[in-house]
Protein backbone atom coordinates (compact mmCIF):
# COMPACT_ATOMS: atom_id res chain seq x y z
CA UNK A 1 0.00 0.00 0.00
CA UNK A 2 1.89 3.22 -0.75
CA UNK A 3 4.17 4.77 -2.83
CA UNK A 4 7.25 6.34 -2.89
CA UNK A 5 7.29 8.79 -5.24
CA UNK A 6 6.72 11.60 -3.58
CA UNK A 7 8.80 11.45 -0.37
CA UNK A 8 11.47 14.13 0.51
CA UNK A 9 14.90 13.96 1.26
CA UNK A 10 15.27 13.59 4.74
CA UNK A 11 11.96 10.84 4.85
CA UNK A 12 14.28 8.72 2.65
CA UNK A 13 17.33 9.29 4.69
CA UNK A 14 15.25 8.19 7.55
CA UNK A 15 14.15 4.86 5.83
CA UNK A 16 17.31 4.49 5.23
CA UNK A 17 19.27 4.92 8.26
CA UNK A 18 16.58 4.51 11.25
CA UNK A 19 18.69 4.67 13.87
CA UNK A 20 19.88 8.37 12.58
CA UNK A 21 15.83 9.46 12.42
CA UNK A 22 16.01 8.03 16.05
CA UNK A 23 18.03 10.49 17.71
CA UNK A 24 17.19 13.04 15.58
CA UNK A 25 13.58 12.73 17.18
CA UNK A 26 15.61 12.41 20.50
CA UNK A 27 16.74 15.29 20.18
CA UNK A 28 13.57 17.41 19.14
CA UNK A 29 11.98 15.69 21.67
CA UNK A 30 14.20 17.11 24.11
CA UNK A 31 13.86 20.85 23.31
CA UNK A 32 11.29 22.67 25.35
CA UNK A 33 7.84 23.42 23.86
CA UNK A 34 8.04 27.00 23.24
CA UNK A 35 11.28 26.19 21.13
CA UNK A 36 11.17 27.55 17.56
CA UNK A 37 13.15 24.78 16.30
CA UNK A 38 10.68 22.09 18.35
CA UNK A 39 7.58 23.68 16.65
CA UNK A 40 8.60 23.95 12.87
CA UNK A 41 10.36 20.23 13.29
CA UNK A 42 7.19 18.90 14.78
CA UNK A 43 4.91 20.98 12.29
CA UNK A 44 7.16 19.76 9.58
CA UNK A 45 6.66 15.94 10.92
CA UNK A 46 2.99 16.42 11.43
CA UNK A 47 2.72 17.84 7.84
CA UNK A 48 5.15 14.98 5.90
CA UNK A 49 3.33 12.10 7.79
CA UNK A 50 -0.15 13.15 6.53
CA UNK A 51 1.19 13.87 2.81
CA UNK A 52 2.32 10.37 2.91
CA UNK A 53 -0.68 8.97 4.48
CA UNK A 54 -2.33 10.80 1.68
CA UNK A 55 -0.84 9.38 -0.56
CA UNK A 56 -1.03 5.98 0.99
CA UNK A 57 2.84 5.84 1.78
CA UNK A 58 2.52 4.39 5.26
CA UNK A 59 6.42 3.17 5.60
CA UNK A 60 6.61 6.89 5.24
CA UNK A 61 3.74 8.18 7.84
CA UNK A 62 5.02 5.69 10.13
CA UNK A 63 9.09 7.36 10.42
CA UNK A 64 7.51 8.96 13.39
CA UNK A 65 5.94 6.08 15.54
CA UNK A 66 7.46 3.82 17.69
CA UNK A 67 7.42 -0.08 16.89
CA UNK A 68 5.34 -0.64 19.93
CA UNK A 69 2.87 2.48 19.15
CA UNK A 70 -0.89 2.08 20.66
CA UNK A 71 -3.48 3.62 17.85
CA UNK A 72 -7.34 4.23 19.06
CA UNK A 73 -9.14 4.97 16.54
CA UNK A 74 -12.19 7.21 16.19
CA UNK A 75 -14.91 6.29 18.49
CA UNK A 76 -17.84 6.34 16.25
CA UNK A 77 -15.91 4.04 13.80
CA UNK A 78 -15.54 1.39 16.57
CA UNK A 79 -18.53 1.74 17.60
CA UNK A 80 -20.29 1.29 13.75
CA UNK A 81 -18.00 -2.13 14.46
CA UNK A 82 -16.17 -0.93 11.47
CA UNK A 83 -12.84 -1.21 13.30
CA UNK A 84 -11.49 -2.22 16.36
CA UNK A 85 -11.32 -0.61 19.74
CA UNK A 86 -7.24 -0.20 19.36
CA UNK A 87 -4.45 -1.46 17.05
CA UNK A 88 -0.74 -2.54 18.21
CA UNK A 89 2.21 -1.56 16.47
CA UNK A 90 3.07 -0.81 12.90
CA UNK A 91 1.58 -4.01 11.82
CA UNK A 92 -1.36 -2.82 13.98
CA UNK A 93 -1.50 0.57 12.36
CA UNK A 94 -1.26 -0.59 8.74
CA UNK A 95 -4.20 -3.11 9.31
CA UNK A 96 -6.36 -0.45 10.70
CA UNK A 97 -6.07 1.57 7.03
CA UNK A 98 -6.76 -1.26 5.01
CA UNK A 99 -9.82 -1.63 7.28
CA UNK A 100 -10.67 1.76 7.28
CA UNK A 101 -9.97 2.84 3.20
CA UNK A 102 -11.94 0.09 2.64
CA UNK A 103 -15.16 0.94 4.33
CA UNK A 104 -14.47 5.21 3.92
CA UNK A 105 -13.19 5.27 0.27
CA UNK A 106 -11.23 8.15 -1.25
CA UNK A 107 -9.80 11.17 1.60
CA UNK A 108 -7.23 13.24 2.51
CA UNK A 109 -6.64 14.29 6.04
CA UNK A 110 -5.03 18.20 6.04
CA UNK A 111 -4.06 19.37 8.95
CA UNK A 112 -4.78 22.61 10.11
CA UNK A 113 -2.93 23.46 13.74
CA UNK A 114 -0.52 21.98 16.01
CA UNK A 115 -0.76 22.24 19.84
CA UNK A 116 2.11 21.25 21.38
CA UNK A 117 1.94 20.03 25.01
CA UNK A 118 4.94 18.96 25.79
CA UNK A 119 4.54 14.97 25.55
CA UNK A 120 1.48 15.30 23.96
CA UNK A 121 1.08 16.94 20.28
CA UNK A 122 -2.66 17.57 19.63
CA UNK A 123 -3.04 17.75 15.55
CA UNK A 124 -6.16 19.54 14.40
CA UNK A 125 -7.72 19.58 10.85
CA UNK A 126 -10.19 18.26 8.40
CA UNK A 127 -10.74 14.80 6.38
CA UNK A 128 -12.56 15.77 2.76
CA UNK A 129 -13.24 12.89 0.42
CA UNK A 130 -15.79 11.61 -1.58
CA UNK A 131 -17.87 8.25 -0.47
CA UNK A 132 -16.79 4.81 -2.75
CA UNK A 133 -20.23 4.12 -3.80
CA UNK A 134 -22.20 7.49 -4.13
CA UNK A 135 -18.98 9.66 -5.08
CA UNK A 136 -21.18 12.46 -2.38
CA UNK A 137 -18.69 14.95 -1.42
CA UNK A 138 -17.57 14.44 2.52
CA UNK A 139 -15.70 16.39 4.74
CA UNK A 140 -15.42 16.64 8.46
CA UNK A 141 -13.72 17.84 11.61
CA UNK A 142 -10.51 15.72 12.70
CA UNK A 143 -8.27 15.62 15.43
CA UNK A 144 -5.49 13.60 16.70
CA UNK A 145 -3.74 13.37 20.17
CA UNK A 146 -0.64 12.37 19.69
CA UNK A 147 1.33 11.01 23.11
CA UNK A 148 5.50 11.60 22.87
CA UNK A 149 8.26 8.67 23.97
CA UNK A 150 11.94 9.50 23.09
CA UNK A 151 10.48 11.71 20.25
CA UNK A 152 8.59 9.36 18.78
CA UNK A 153 4.87 8.41 18.94
CA UNK A 154 4.09 5.87 21.55
CA UNK A 155 -0.02 6.36 21.43
CA UNK A 156 -2.39 8.07 18.94
CA UNK A 157 -6.25 8.55 20.07
CA UNK A 158 -8.27 10.01 17.10
CA UNK A 159 -11.20 12.10 16.75
CA UNK A 160 -13.96 13.14 14.58
CA UNK A 161 -14.75 16.12 16.59
CA UNK A 162 -12.57 19.38 17.13
CA UNK A 163 -14.07 19.54 20.74
CA UNK A 164 -13.95 16.27 22.05
CA UNK A 165 -9.89 15.88 21.75
CA UNK A 166 -9.64 19.59 23.01
CA UNK A 167 -11.31 18.15 26.16
CA UNK A 168 -9.25 15.13 26.28
CA UNK A 169 -6.02 17.44 25.81
CA UNK A 170 -7.51 19.06 29.09
CA UNK A 171 -7.79 22.28 26.54
CA UNK A 172 -11.62 23.70 26.11
CA UNK A 173 -12.30 25.48 21.86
Amino acid sequence: MGTQSGRTFDQRLALRFPLLSKLARWFVGRLPPESRIRQALNWRGVRLGFEAFNRRDLDAALIYFRRDVQFFPPRPLIESGIVEPSYHGHDGYRRFWREWLAAWGRYRAEPQELIDLGDRLLVLGRLKGHGDGSGTPVEQEYAALIYLRDGQVARQQEYFEHAEALGEAGLRE
